[in-house]
C-alpha cells in the first residue's frame, strides 16, 4: 500500500510540474502581448471585448452541460475501458449545447444592445469558438493518464499561434473585431491540435452511447443550475458595469481581474493532479481521504494569502508598470479582488469532496443563494464605487459561498471542518516534505 501511495504521489507531482510548467510558459508568452494587446485598445475597446466574453462565459454551464473534470474522471472509473465512448457521449452532447448556447447569446444581445452594431459584432464573433471548446473535453482523458504533458504542450503551441496573431494585428493596427476573432482562434488551434494529440497517444475512437450519454447528462445537471448560478456572480458584474455605466468601467475591472489570475494556473493545476488520488483514497482509505483534502486546501489558502499581501501592497505600481497612467483606476479594484481568489479556488477544490460525497444536487442551494446575493451587492455597490463596488460584491459574495451559506446545510459542516483544520501549517509542511522526498 505504501509502495501504491509513493507511485501515485510521485506521477501527481510530475503532472502538476506539467501542468504548472506549461503554463508559466505560456504566461511568459501572453505576457508583453497582451500588455501591448490592453495598451493598444484601451479601456473602452477592451472592456467591450471582457463584455462580449462575459456573454459567452455566462453561458458556460450550458455549453458543457455541468460535464466537467470530477464527473468525466468518474465516468472513466465506472465504465473501465470505454474512454472513447464517455468523452464522444459527452462531446456531442456539449456540441449540440454550445450551438444552441451561441443563437441564444447573440440574440439577448441583439435585443439588450440594440443600436450598438459594433458591440453585437464583437460578441458574434466571440461566439465562433463555443462549438471548437468541446474539445477540452479530451483534457480529462490525459488528466486521467496522469499524463498533462501533452495537453499542456498543446495549449502552449494553441497560445504561441494566437499570441502571433495578435502581433500581426497590433503591426497591421486592426479594429477591436479582429481582436475578438482572436479569442476563438485559440480555442479553434487548440481544440485541433487536442484532438490529433489524443488520437496519436491512443486515445480510443470516438463514439456515442445511449447509455452513457444519459447517465453523463443525469449526473451532470445539477451542476448546470449550479455553473449557471456560479456564472450569475462571476461575470454578471462586467455586464452590469457596461448597462449601469460603461465599457471603460469594465476595463478597469477586468485588468484587475486578469493581473489576479495570472498566477492561479498554479491552484488549477495542483486542484487537477490531486483529484485523482482524493478520489482513489475515498474509495480505500478514510482517513487519507481527509488527509488529502486538509493537504489540499492548505496548498491553496497559504500561497493565496502570500500573493494577495504582495499585490494589496504594490497594486498601484503593478497597475502603472504594465499598463499605464490611463489603467489606474483599476488598481483599487485590483487590490480587492486578489483576495477573493482564495475563497474562489476553494469553492473549486471542495467539487471533488462534494463529488466523493455525492452532493451534487446540494450544491444548488449554495449557488442560487450565492448567485441572488452577488446581484444584490452589485446593485447597490456599482452606482456608487463602479469597477470597485463590483470587485467587492466579488469578495463577499465567494467568502460567504465558501464559509457560510453551507452553514446552512448539515451535510457541508465536514468540509468547513476539513478547511479550517487545513489552515494547521502542518498540512502545508507535510505536503511539500512529501514532494522534496519523491
Amino acid at each position: 500500500m505504501k509502495l501504491f501511495k509513493s507511485l501515485l504521489r510521485n506521477r501527481v507531482a510530475k503532472n502538476a510540474g506539467w501542468l504548472i510548467a506549461g503554463n508559466i510558459a505560456q504566461m511568459v508568452v501572453s505576457f508583453f502581448v497582451n500588455i501591448f494587446t490592453v495598451r493598444y485598445l484601451g479601456p473602452s475597446d477592451y472592456g467591450l471585448i471582457n463584455y462580449a466574453g462575459a456573454y459567452t462565459a455566462f453561458f458556460t454551464s450550458f455549453c458543457t452541460l455541468g460535464l466537467g473534470s470530477n464527473i468525466i474522471m468518474k465516468a472513466f472509473s465506472d465504465n473501465p475501458g470505454k474512454d472513447g465512448e464517455v468523452l464522444g457521449s459527452a462531446m456531442l452532447l456539449r456540441a449540440v449545447s454550445s450551438f444552441l448556447s451561441a443563437l441564444m447569446i447573440i440574440g439577448i444581445v441583439s435585443f439588450a444592445d440594440r443600436g450598438e452594431p459594433l458591440t453585437i459584432t464583437v460578441v458574434a464573433v466571440c461566439c465562433l469558438g463555443l462549438e471548437f471548446q468541446i474539445f477540452t473535453t479530451l483534457n480529462y482523458w490525459f488528466q486521467s493518464k496522469l499524463n498533462s504533458k501533452v495537453s499542456s504542450i498543446v495549449s502552449l503551441t494553441a497560445y504561441i499561434i494566437t499570441s502571433l496573431f495578435k502581433i500581426l494585428l497590433l503591426a497591421l493596427q486592426k479594429s477591436v473585431v479582429w481582436f475578438a476573432f482572436a479569442t476563438s482562434l485559440d480555442l479553434i488551434v487548440s481544440g485541433l491540435l487536442l484532438y490529433i494529440s489524443y488520437r496519436r497517444n491512443g486515445g480510443n475512437k470516438l463514439s456515442f452511447s445511449r447509455n452513457i450519454a444519459r447517465s453523463l447528462f443525469k449526473s451532470g445537471a445539477p451542476y448546470i443550475l449550479i455553473g449557471l448560478m456560479v456564472a450569475v456572480y462571476g461575470y454578471t458584474d462586467k455586464l452590469m458595469l457596461k448597462q449601469m455605466l460603461n465599457t471603460s468601467e469594465v476595463g478597469y475591472y477586468s485588468t484587475a481581474a486578469a493581473i489576479c489570475a495570472m498566477w492561479t494556473f498554479v491552484l488549477k493545476a495542483v486542484i487537477d493532479s490531486m483529484s485523482p488520488s482524493i478520489i482513489e483514497a475515498q474509495k480505500h482509505d478514510p482517513a487519507d481521504y481527509e488527509n488529502a483534502n486538509c493537504r489540499l486546501y492548505a496548498m491553496i489558502i497559504y500561497p493565496c494569502i502570500a500573493v494577495s499581501l504582495i499585490f494589496s501592497f504594490f497594486g498601484k505600481y503593478i497597475i502603472l508598470l504594465l499598463y499605464g497612467i490611463e489603467y489606474l483606476p483599476a488598481a483599487i479594484p485590483f487590490r480587492i479582488l486578489t483576495w477573493y481568489t482564495m475563497f474562489s479556488y476553494l469553492g473549486v477544490a471542495r467539487g471533488i469532496w462534494v463529488v466523493c460525497e455525492d452532493l451534487q444536487k446540494k450544491s444548488i442551494y449554495i449557488s442560487v443563494l450565492s448567485a441572488f446575493f452577488n446581484v444584490i451587492l452589485n446593485f447597490v455597490l456599482i452606482p456608487r464605487m463602479g469597477a470597485s463596488g463590483a470587485a467587492l460584491a466579488t469578495l463577499m459574495t465567494e467568502c460567504c459561498a465558501v464559509f457560510v451559506f453551507p452553514l446552512f446545510k448539515r451535510e457541508y459542516h465536514a468540509n468547513i471542518k476539513l478547511m479550517l483544520k487545513s489552515m494547521n501549517p502542518k498540512y502545508l509542511i507535510g505536503e511539500i516534505r512529501e514532494l522534496i522526498k519523491e
